[in-house]
């Protein structure tokens, strides 16, 4: 047990501080396993805990003190985030449902939690995108990726892959670059297989993609900046999340400041490319009304782009493109 005081004792007895007594009581609760789950929940318990310290925030340490009319003024405080545009409602979600989870962990009960945190923020999550995706001008992506090299290549590496191929950062990041050149020359397409979710009847499911100069171009700069003894961007001895911490997080940094809010961007900057390229028509999010012309080709599009983008439902497309609205 992580317990370090008596259960009735401050933070329920979790230590004195509500940043350490959360991810403990969380542990303890998933019986020292679930990493990812535990992971998580204190991650989003961690900006619960910034946002008491704020000048916004109660002011308060201790989890005793947290009360029903704090746990709406902090929804109250994440819905303010998501009407400007710094959260998306998926996020805000997430967060409220670990404060509930890692309060239940603590206190041992569920007596103090937010019923219903989508009706809470007052907000129901959505699949269909609603705002014009960022990096479709690969100038743009250029001038990002520019920006990266010199101090971050390897994310530069990631920032082309996903504009060129609509890849996910996992997939980008353990793409294996040889087997991928060798399929661009032979075949004119490639099959994105590593790092790819387990969804598509496992993770062995093809997905070719054809090859274009841009990702011909993508694949020789990460090939060029794969660690030696590689086959991917991973150097021999690297972890996954060590890359993460190390490169992505503060690669992030760079991409906000060149208004590019992340890499899921790029995918649906891709979606959006490849159903122009297909149906010589805008995509319904910058615009387009190709689906009132033809239904029927706009599904067959729609397939397709899930196919390449390693999703196995079509309504899926419609937070990349846009819906038929």
């Amino acid at each position: 047990m992580a317990l370090v005081g008596k259960r009735d004792g401050r933070n329920f007895g979790y230590g004195r501080q509500l940043s350490y007594a959360g991810p403990q009581a969380l542990k303890d609760m998933f019986g020292g396993g679930h990493y990812g789950t535990v992971k998580a929940h204190s991650d989003r318990w961690q900006a619960f805990v910034r946002w008491c310290r704020s000048d916004d925030g109660p002011g308060l340490n201790d989890a005793r003190q947290v009360d029903r009319q704090i746990l709406a003024d902090y929804a109250a405080h994440l819905r303010h985030l998501v009407d400007r545009g710094d959260l998306s409602i998926a996020t805000a979600q997430n967060r409220l449902s670990s404060v509930n989870r890692t309060m239940a962990a603590l206190r041992g009960d569920q007596y103090m939690k937010v019923p219903s945190p989508s009706k809470a923020l007052e907000m129901q999550r959505t699949t269909i995108r609603m705002t014009v995706p960022q990096g479709q001008d690969r100038e743009h992506v250029m001038r990002i990726v520019d920006a990266l090299r010199e101090q971050y290549p390897r994310a530069a590496a990631i920032v082309q892959l996903a504009r060129a191929t609509g890849m996910r950062l996992r997939e980008a990041i353990l793409a294996d670059l040889p087997r991928l050149q060798r399929e661009a020359k032979r075949y004119d397409k490639i099959n994105i297989q590593d790092g790819t979710k387990g969804g598509r009847s496992g993770a062995t499911a093809p997905r070719w993609i054809s090859v274009d100069e841009h990702i011909r171009e993508a694949l020789r700069f990460a090939e060029q900046v794969s660690p030696t003894g590689s086959r991917n961007l991973l150097a021999p001895y690297e972890s996954y999340l060590d890359f993460q911490k190390r490169i992505v997080r503060p690669a992030r940094d760079i991409l906000h400041t060149h208004n590019l809010k992340g890499l899921h961007e790029l995918r649906a900057a891709y979606a959006c490319e490849r159903y122009e390229q297909i149906t010589h028509h805008q995509a319904p999010i910058n615009g387009g009304k190709y689906y009132q012309i033809d239904r029927h080709l706009d599904q067959k599009v729609r397939v397709q782009i899930s196919y390449e983008l390693g999703h196995g439902r079509t309504d899926v497309v419609s937070a990349y493109i846009g819906g038929r609205t």
